[in-house]
């Protein structure tokens, strides 16, 4: 999966979640910019995990407050 194929994905998971959050400021603070409530990013993850196949260990979920993160963690593990 190419790191354009990764954006693309992290897209697609925010908005079918958050469907009224602009996902073009991947530096957005998901939680504190974004308003996505602990439901909402659990919900992210679970998209996310389905469609990349990369488990997302609860202990690495502290560290992903932003889409870029997001987008970062994923494409290091799809590599």
């Amino acid at each position: 999966m190419t790191t354009s194929d990764v954006h693309e994905l992290v897209r697609s998971a925010i908005a079918d979640i958050a469907p009224d959050v602009d996902p073009s400021d991947v530096d957005a603070d998901l939680h504190d910019d974004l308003g996505l409530d602990s439901m909402d990013l659990l919900n992210l993850t679970a998209v996310v995990v389905q469609r990349s196949g990369v488990e997302i260990p609860e202990r690495d979920l502290a560290a992903l407050r932003t889409l870029r993160h997001l987008e970062a963690y994923l494409d290091v593990r799809l590599r």
